[in-house]
């Protein structure tokens, strides 16, 4: 027998937002929409609404209200607007799961929200681990609240524990692309253009995750995410660059045994996975084929070529609001690069001027780290407004 579960999704109309519907779409007996939200695609978020009929929908852009709410009322669905809107219908009654697939910073307050009302989380916003991973996994242990992942990687490695929670892991390993530029030098590095940094090989995404996937920001964000996720020591993360996408991560057991999970390059599988949790859902998806991939390659990630992974792995050992300080600047410089206005190696000396100047707290607090997320803003755009002047 089927059990129907009720679930929210923040960011509905972004990548994985999308294909988490795509995921209802495919399990109709498994999956029921409670709540869908959008920033500003508005347009998207109302065929989603009138395609799922959730309870109610959140949007960003407030003007639009007026507008919405006329279309969606006589399907019976609220609308609202609004950040502390979200943060509010998060905590709906019927909501069992909330799928956190906002970008970036923003997913940091509702996904506390939802813990707060003691909401499963599957967490598809690696920033909010990264800027606050100390208080999230304090709030979801006191609420009972599980985390399921839903990046690629931390998915595998979730996968890889199950049924060894018991077991003391000595090392996870996080696989890479390696993005479109693995193997270039910092001179080839500094000509690159947008449109070259959005092409990635092997995964469809969002432009901010495709931009942070060709600078191997993302798999520093992976790091510091992991490090929350799982428990674990710096030493304890190992990243290798594997161009085939295929294992999406590994775990070393104290034994020196080592699983890894595999798989074509689908994010709704990890999506439906944690969303699933505990049950695997049988799906009609393509399967891997080992004829079409007789080797497997694996190299170390260029430290000097790429520097953003070198930041964030820095930031990660130093703790404290660093890893918070690194994200703010990093969604700025990326911003900054998506509109031409600075270089891709620029991102990277955007990024270390910003670590330098933000001062260090070894202990933050909520307040602490919004504080200084918005300094981190203000700071890398007066530098980049210095830098062009």
């Amino acid at each position: 027998m089927s059990i129907m579960k009720k679930i929210a999704i923040l960011g509905s109309t972004g990548s994985i937002g999308t294909q988490a519907l795509d995921v209802v779409r495919e399990q109709p007996d498994h999956f029921e929409v409670e709540l869908l939200t959008c920033g500003s695609n508005v347009d998207l978020l109302l065929k989603q609404a009138l395609e799922f009929k959730p309870n109610a929908v959140v949007i960003g852009d407030t003007s639009r209200l007026p507008e919405v709410k006329d279309i969606l009322f006589p399907a019976g669905i609220k609308a609202y607007a609004g950040a502390e809107a979200l943060e509010q219908c998060v905590r709906m009654e019927d909501i069992e799961l909330v799928l956190t697939a906002l970008v970036g910073y923003a997913g940091l307050r509702p996904t506390l929200a939802a813990i707060d009302a003691g909401k499963h989380i599957a967490l598809a916003n690696k920033e909010t681990l990264v800027v606050a991973g100390e208080l999230v996994t304090k709030a979801a242990a006191a609420k009972g609240v599980n985390i399921y992942p839903v990046d690629s990687e931390h998915s595998a490695i979730f996968q890889c524990l199950a049924g060894e929670w018991h077991n003391p892991i000595e090392k996870i390993v996080l696989t890479a692309s390696g993005g479109p530029f693995r193997g270039w030098s910092r001179d080839q590095l500094a000509e690159v253009t947008k449109a070259q940094a959005l092409k990635h090989p092997n995964w469809d995404m969002g432009a901010k995750i495709t931009i942070d996937s060709a600078s191997l920001m993302n798999k520093g964000l992976e790091a510091i995410e992991a490090k929350w996720l799982f428990n674990l020591r710096k030493e304890q993360i190992e990243i290798i660059v594997h161009p085939q996408s295929i294992i999406h991560s590994i775990v070393q057991f104290c034994d020196g045994s080592m699983k890894a999970q595999m798989g074509l390059p689908d994010m709704k599988l990890p999506i439906q996975y944690a969303m699933a949790y505990p049950d695997r859902l049988a799906t009609t998806w393509p399967r891997f084929d080992f004829t079409r991939y007789p080797a497997f390659t694996f190299e170390q990630p260029d430290l000097a070529a790429f520097k953003n992974l070198a930041l964030a792995l820095e930031a990660m050992d130093k703790g404290g609001n660093a890893p918070c300080v690194l994200n703010a600047a990093n969604e700025v410089a990326v911003d900054l690069f998506l509109k031409e206005r600075i270089g891709f190696l620029e991102m990277s000396d955007l990024i270390a001027h910003t670590l330098e100047a933000v001062p260090f707290i070894p202990k933050p607090e909520l307040a602490d780290l919004e504080a200084s997320d918005a300094e981190a803003r203000r700071m890398a755009l007066e530098s980049t407004t210095a830098w062009n002047s």
